[in-house]
């Protein structure tokens, strides 16, 4: 089974590129180049077709994990897409697009959640683009961005306990699990119905992206 998402909606760098400073910003960058890949901001009407036909091509792939899936639709896609600028305006989501070469491989975000002092991230992958170390490189980059943001202390990723794959990202870059608790509905057809909790809190020192899977200096 290849890495898929550990968000709960469609919302997953080069080692030498990092954030020197940690001085705080008002929003992330919109484009963060990541050496063999690229997160940038979500494109309401060119993104629409590319991105409805990444996820039909990946249907078996994620649907086994992620409940939005069995509301795919045109509808859902374009609902997503026009809901991308409103929220990063308000800092509610940061919604980027993966990219290799130009071209869709994933998904990933940072978004408010229950508490303010923190955000949640949520990722996944296209199967042809698993096994490569995007998804980790693209968390450790989204990871360092929020970071920059004021006021942010922690973050938290949550998966279903059985999707290993999408566990390894978080082991990978420091995270430390500090819970498990009951899935709220809806649930994905291979969910075991129990969440991990994974959080990773503010670093002293900048953070800088990681090698292919590698850790997070100063983790």
């Amino acid at each position: 089974m290849g890495l898929v998402a550990s968000s709960r909606a469609i919302s997953d760098c080069g080692g030498s590129v990092r954030r020197t400073t940690m001085t705080a910003m008002d929003r992330p960058r919109e484009t963060v180049d990541c050496g063999d890949f690229t997160l940038r901001r979500w494109r309401a009407e060119s993104d629409f077709e590319p991105l409805f036909r990444m996820i039909e091509e990946s249907l078996e792939h994620l649907g086994p994990w992620m409940p939005w899936v069995a509301h795919h639709a045109p509808e859902a896609t374009r609902a997503f897409l026009a809901e991308c600028d409103p929220k990063w305006r308000s800092g509610d989501a940061y919604n980027y697009a993966i990219t290799v070469d130009g071209a869709l491989v994933g998904s990933c975000s940072t978004y408010r959640a229950g508490d303010p002092s923190g955000r949640a991230m949520g990722y996944w992958l296209r199967s042809a683009a698993t096994g490569r170390g995007i998804a980790t490189r693209a968390v450790a980059a989204m990871a360092a961005e929020a970071f920059a943001l004021p006021g942010v202390e922690h973050l938290d990723i949550v998966h279903d306990s059985a999707n290993t794959a999408s566990g390894a990202v978080p082991r990978r870059l420091g995270f430390v699990e500090v819970g498990r608790e009951r899935a709220a509905p809806p649930a994905a057809p291979s969910d075991s119905g129990i969440d991990v909790v994974w959080r990773l809190t503010r670093p002293t020192e900048p953070l800088r992206r990681p090698h292919r899977f590698g850790t997070l200096p100063g983790l």
